[in-house]
C-alpha cells in the first residue's frame, strides 16, 4: 500500500529542549491516518473544569429504543465466520452490546495461519489506536476526581514541555491533545518512530516542528503529541500511566486478558498473531515495538471479551466506573474532521464527522455515532456506540485486510432500520430478507481506510 509521507514530519531536535519531560518506560501507539488538517471547527472548545451536564442526546437505556425490527445476531455472527472461509481474513472476533447485555462476544478463525489454533472470546488482540479512547477515559476520570482540569496547560503537569513558539507553549490545554488540536502538522515525528526512535527521544523533536495554528484552532491527527497525555497523566496521579489504566479502567471493568505493550501482548497466554500479505496468501509476522512506544496513542491489547465489557461501560451501563455525565464530555464533538467523510460507507452514510475526546463522532444517516477505528501492521479494528439505540459494536482483526470493516454498517444500518447496502462482499441473508441490495458491488475497506493509509511502517 502507498504510504503519504509527507504528513510525517519531525524537524530535528533542539538540543536540550524538553530535558525536563516526565518520561514513561512502557512502549507504544497505533496509527491512524492522519486526514491532514483540515477546516478549523465552527466554534472554540473551551475546556469544562468537570464533566459536562447529562446529555439528552446519551442517556443509556433510559431515552433509547429497541434495534429496529429484523435485528439478528446470529446472522451477524454468521457473516463474520463467513470472512475467515479459505482464510479470506485469517481471524477476527466481535462483540455486539445492547441495553448494557452482551449478546454476542465470539471469536473466529485462526490465530495464525502457520501454527492453527482457534480465535475465542479471549484471544488477545493489539488494539492500535483505538487505545486513544482509553487515554482519554483515564484522563477524564482524573478530571472527574479533580486531580487536572480539561482546561489545564500541558506545561503546568509537564516541566520543560516546549512547542517552537511561546505562545503556543503556554496555551496547550489536556483538552487540545485528546482532541488533535496541538496545531502541529498531521502525524508529526511518526516517521522518526518507525525509526525506532524512542518516545523521549520524539518528544524533544515537537520543540521545533513546525505549528499550522494555534493550539486548540485547527485538527491534525497525531501519535507522539497526544502520548504527552501519559505525562500528564503521571504528574496529575504520581502513577505511571499504564498502572493508571490498569488499576482504574482494566481491574474495575474485569478486563482480565487486557495489557499494554509488546511484552503485555507476548505474555498473554492466548494471543493473535499479525498477518500482513504475501503472494502466497498470509504470513505471520513478528508485532512491531515501534508504536507500542506511544502508550496512550496505541498501547492497549485485550480480548473481545474485555472489549465487551468495555462497551457496557461506554454505553453507560457501569456508572460505577465511568459516570455518565463523564461519558457524555468523552463523546460530545470538539473540532470539525470533514476529511473522514471520503470513502466507502463514510462516504455514503456519514453526513458530518468530528472528533471529540479520544472519540470520533459521525453523523450516520442523521443518528449519532461514537466510533474510533485502528491499525498498525497486522492489526486492525472499530468500535462504534450507537446511543440512539445503546448498542456498541466491536471488531478485531489480525490482518491487513479492509473486509471485516463492512460488519459496522451493516450492524448499525440494521439497528437503525435503514434500506441495506452491501457492505460486505460475502453472500448471507436474514431470512427471507435479504441483507444486501441487488446489483451488488464490492465495497472496498472503507472503515479502516483512513486508518491503514499510515499503518504499515516501512
Amino acid at each position: 500500500m502507498k504510504r503519504n509521507r509527507s504528513i510525517s514530519f519531525c524537524a530535528p531536535a533542539r538540543t536540550g529542549l524538553l530535558a525536563a519531560l516526565l518520561t514513561m518506560t512502557l512502549s507504544s501507539t497505533a496509527q491512524e491516518s492522519g486526514a491532514g488538517s483540515v477546516a478549523p471547527s465552527l466554534r472554540r472548545f473551551e475546556g469544562p473544569t468537570q464533566p459536562l451536564p447529562y446529555r439528552t442526546s446519551f442517556q443509556g437505556a433510559n431515552a433509547s429504543s429497541s434495534p429496529a425490527r429484523g435485528f439478528d445476531v446470529s446472522a451477524f455472527e454468521t457473516l463474520a465466520e463467513q470472512l475467515t472461509v479459505g482464510q479470506r481474513v485469517p481471524g477476527l472476533a466481535m462483540a455486539i452490546v445492547q441495553n448494557g447485555r452482551v449478546l454476542s462476544a465470539r471469536g473466529y478463525g485462526v490465530t495464525d495461519v502457520n501454527a492453527p489454533q482457534a480465535v475465542d472470546s479471549h484471544t488477545v488482540f493489539r488494539l492500535a489506536s483505538l487505545s486513544k479512547a482509553f487515554a482519554g477515559t483515564l484522563t477524564g476520570l482524573l478530571v472527574n476526581d479533580g486531580s487536572l482540569r480539561w482546561d489545564s496547560k500541558v506545561v503546568d503537569y509537564v516541566p520543560g514541555f516546549t512547542l517552537s513558539d511561546s505562545f503556543s507553549t503556554q496555551h496547550l490545554r489536556v483538552a487540545d491533545l485528546l482532541s488533535h488540536r496541538v496545531g502541529l502538522r498531521a502525524n508529526t515525528c511518526d516517521r522518526d518512530i518507525e525509526a525506532n526512535a524512542t518516545y523521549y527521544e520524539v518528544s524533544q523533536k515537537l520543540a521545533s516542528a513546525p505549528m499550522s495554528c494555534t493550539p486548540g484552532e485547527c485538527y491534525a491527527y497525531q501519535n507522539v503529541a497526544f502520548s504527552l497525555i501519559g505525562d500528564v497523566v503521571y504528574a496529575a496521579s504520581g502513577h505511571f500511566y499504564e498502572q493508571e489504566v490498569q488499576r482504574r479502567i482494566f481491574q474495575p471493568l474485569a478486563m482480565n486478558d487486557a495489557s499494554l505493550g509488546l511484552d503485555g501482548i507476548e505474555r498473554s497466554p492466548e494471543w493473535a498473531r499479525p498477518h500482513i500479505r504475501s503472494r502466497n496468501g498470509w504470513v505471520p509476522v513478528t508485532p512491531k515495538p515501534t508504536y507500542y512506544r506511544l502508550p496512550p496513542a496505541a498501547g492497549v491489547n485485550a480480548s473481545i471479551s474485555d472489549m465487551a465489557q468495555w462497551l457496557v461501560a461506554q454505553t453507560g451501563h457501569r456508572p460505577d466506573v465511568l459516570p455518565v455525565p463523564l461519558l457524555a464530555t468523552l463523546h460530545a464533538p470538539i473540532i470539525a474532521t470533514p476529511g473522514e467523510m471520503r470513502a466507502g460507507w463514510r462516504r455514503e452514510r456519514i453526513g458530518s464527522a468530528s472528533y471529540a475526546l479520544g472519540w470520533r463522532v459521525f453523523d450516520y444517516a442523521g443518528h449519532q455515532v461514537i466510533f474510533h477505528a485502528g491499525a498498525v501492521q497486522g492489526y486492525r479494528g472499530i468500535v462504534a456506540v450507537l446511543p440512539e439505540r445503546d448498542l456498541a459494536v466491536a471488531v478485531l482483526w489480525n490482518s491487513e485486510s479492509g473486509l471485516p470493516s463492512g460488519l459496522v454498517p451493516t450492524i448499525m444500518d440494521r439497528a437503525l432500520g435503514l434500506p441495506p447496502q452491501q457492505w460486505l462482499d460475502v453472500d448471507a441473508s436474514f431470512g427471507s430478507d435479504p441483507i444486501f441490495a441487488e446489483g451488488s458491488k464490492r465495497v472496498e475497506d472503507a472503515g479502516a481506510s483512513a486508518e491503514r493509509a499510515n499503518a504499515s511502517p516501512r
